[in-house]
């Protein structure tokens, strides 16, 4: 599934220099809408039909929630980690990691509250981590168990890259991933400015 995926935006990508189907362009944004809407859709059905999941789900109880804090524990050593590496101050980094892969609303947020340049930061870095965990979800879920495809999608999990963790892991855990990208959106506009403004 991963060569697929690595296949398909390479593809896209000579399908764009090449100028073929530049007809379609302006209608890219509403085929992407219309395909995830389907494929979410589809990974709604599953898990509606499928009621020894709901019971799995119920026996977890509260401990559920600690996927997502995981998740955010996790990320946010990690942006802690990658600060002194790049000299970013370390609120600032943490700031950009608590984006949790929500590029859109992390990077206006630091675009307003900082400045431009971190925006810009919080806007890549969050995109990248999208689209590294479409590649990756196969890969860890493989390697590493399929409980640990919920990690690379951070926020989101609970939409775009719910399906690739109900691929590669399975309907019981891609409700985890839905629950835990829930939860890290919530957390977003929360931390993201308590970072920012947090004397590191």
């Amino acid at each position: 599934m991963s060569l697929l995926i690595i296949a398909s935006v390479l593809l896209g990508i000579i399908v764009g220099k090449m100028g073929i189907l530049a007809g379609f362009i302006q209608y890219i944004d509403l085929i992407s809408t219309l395909a995830l809407n389907l494929l979410l859709f589809s990974v709604g059905i599953e898990l509606g039909r499928n009621k020894e999941i709901w019971q799995r789900l119920a026996n977890y109880g509260w401990r559920i929630i600690l996927i997502p804090l995981g998740v955010a524990l996790g990320t946010l050593l990690g942006s802690a980690f990658i600060s002194q590496a790049i000299d970013l101050p370390v609120n600032q980094a943490l700031a950009v990691g608590a984006g949790f892969g929500w590029y859109s609303l992390s990077g206006v947020l630091l675009n307003e509250l900082v400045s431009p340049e971190l925006g810009t930061i919080a806007f890549l870095s969050n995109v990248f981590r999208e689209l590294l965990a479409v590649i990756i979800i196969p890969l860890v879920a493989l390697k590493f168990g399929s409980l640990t495809a919920v990690a690379p999608g951070g926020a989101t999990s609970m939409d775009t890259t719910l399906p690739f963790v109900n691929k590669a892991a399975g309907a019981d855990i891609a409700l985890m991933a839905f629950i835990s990208g829930a939860t890290l959106t919530a957390l977003v506009p929360i931390l993201v400015p308590l970072f920012v403004n947090w004397p590191l």
